[in-house]
């Protein structure tokens, strides 16, 4: 009989009263964060009662206030099923009332994207109100395996009478979930929406009808796996709340569960707060000495493969193939810590061996199978290039956790001291012929750009004074930033 090694795979959950942590832990390493703020909880999930603001014909798409800082955002394709194909303004109209569902979290400035075909789930199953047919995860590729989900699946919901809707097998259930298994989320969920739907007839719009479980509740719901030897939590009153919620929903989670009463703080495990200061950063080291550089920005995030220190000993081919490699493992894992999500550019040093650059791709692929989100690939370029996409429906860990720069406006540049001073100069000359009446000039700026004007550019002062033939004088001010000056009359 084979023997299976025992895993030592684990969820840490840190909670204090403003936010919760989680931290998904596979073979010592931190591979997944999670963050939920109590002032700003994710949307993902949560179910509104919505009203229609706009209709966009162009876009075949409408904007509906949900209650939300922002309004939020419906395309044609995302309406109940079968009603695509027809175009939005027939569909919907401004003041029309709507039952809808965030797919997407609020980022940036994009207001939450929404869906009228509503899903809510458990932690087998997934029941969707609206659909017209039942199914299994694509995850989920044994063809035996797959039957037998689908028949429990098709039995139960004519056991249950359920008439409207459908129900999909989640990749959780695989070789696990049995009938009784089964049975219990169905009931569950049906339970649930019956309540949903009554809540949906008396609210007015806009409303939040259903909140999705907090996070610690769908960590233990969505992340728990036979690989995951235990979960632990640094709250007691979590801890009571999440068995009582495992018990009830994720039995197999419920043993594995222990409340961590050290005085060592529970990210410190694993050292799990320096990855996540680390995962803030552009530069990540690889092993070998190459790093990578990984740049986000609205459109899409870009992340460049280097050699760095790393020579090899071999040749040039055998060393780029090398580092290549090694990165695939550090990309994937980046991606998930990150959270990064939409069009990725991977820019792999430039292999001229194609069995090189086909190896890279499958070991990339290979790296994201344990991935929860879904990601698409393609070819390496002549040049080294990956476009790929990753399906995101939550904010990146440094959109959760940071903001832009101030000073720089989140450009991550700002003006150097010589081409401010150049500015202030072009300030001063058009002051000058504006106003002919002043007695002299006065520059407040920060301290570096007065030491440049005093020191480097003191003849060019100096030839200014004598064009407009007024005095300059000059004022530090500690709080400006390296662009910020005022040129003022006196």
């Amino acid at each position: 009989m084979m023997q299976v090694s025992p895993s030592n795979d684990e969820i840490l959950i840190n909670v204090t009263p403003m936010e919760t942590r989680i931290a998904l832990i596979e073979n010592g390493v931190v591979h997944e964060l999670y963050i939920e703020r109590s002032s700003r909880r994710g949307l993902v999930g949560n179910i509104y009662q919505g009203r229609v603001v706009r209709v966009l014909p162009g876009m075949q798409a409408a904007f509906v206030d949900v209650g939300l800082a922002r309004t939020a955002f419906i395309h044609a394709n995302d309406l109940q099923s079968g009603e695509g194909g027809k175009p939005i303004q027939e569909l919907l109209h401004e003041g029309q009332v709507l039952t809808v569902q965030v797919v997407k979290d609020m980022l940036g400035s994009k207001g939450a994207r929404l869906s009228a075909d509503l899903s809510i789930a458990s932690r087998y199953l997934v029941f969707m109100p609206y659909a017209n047919s039942a199914g299994v995860s694509q995850r989920i590729e044994d063809e035996q395996e797959r039957l037998r989900l689908r028949t429990i699946l098709n039995d139960l919901q004519a056991e249950l009478g359920c008439e409207q809707g459908q129900f999909i097998v989640r990749t959780a259930a695989e070789g696990i979930a049995d009938v009784d298994e089964l049975r219990r989320d169905m009931t569950y969920l049906l339970k649930l929406w019956e309540q949903i739907a009554q809540d949906a007839a008396v609210q007015t719009a806009p409303a939040c009808i259903y909140e999705d479980l907090p996070l610690f509740c769908r960590a233990v719901r969505d992340l728990d796996r036979d690989s995951i030897a235990r979960i632990r939590v640094d709250s007691r009153e979590t801890y009571v709340r999440l068995r009582q919620f495992a018990q009830s929903l994720v039995p197999s989670a419920a043993d594995k569960l222990e409340h961590y009463p050290g005085e060592r703080p529970i990210f410190e495990l694993h050292d799990v707060e320096d990855d996540l200061q680390k995962a803030l950063s552009r530069k990540v080291q690889l092993k070998s000495g190459g790093y990578l550089i990984i740049d986000q920005t609205e459109a899409m995030t870009t992340i460049d493969v280097n050699t760095g220190s790393f020579v090899g000993h071999r040749s040039l081919e055998d060393t780029v193939f090398k580092t290549n490699l090694e990165a695939t493992q550090v990309i994937a894992r980046q991606l998930r810590l990150r959270n990064l999500g939409g069009i990725i550019i991977i820019d792999f040093i430039d292999m001229q061996d194609p069995s090189h650059r086909s190896h890279v791709l499958r070991m990339l692929e290979r790296m994201l199978e344990r991935d929860h989100a879904k990601t698409k690939l393609t070819q390496v370029s002549d040049l080294g290039l990956v476009e790929m996409t990753r399906k995101r429906s939550r904010e990146s860990l440094e959109h959760v956790l940071c903001e832009s720069c101030p000073t720089c406006d989140g450009r991550g540049s700002i003006k150097s001291a010589e081409t401010v001073c150049n500015d202030i100069f072009r300030e001063i000359m058009r002051e000058a012929r504006a106003y002919d009446a002043a007695n002299a000039f006065l520059v407040i700026a920060s301290q570096r750009v007065i030491d440049r004007l005093l020191d480097e550019e003191s003849a060019a002062v100096a030839d200014l004074e004598a064009f407009i033939r007024k005095p300059i004088r000059f004022q530090v001010e500690a709080m400006y930033a390296q662009e910020h000056y005022d040129v003022v009359l006196v």
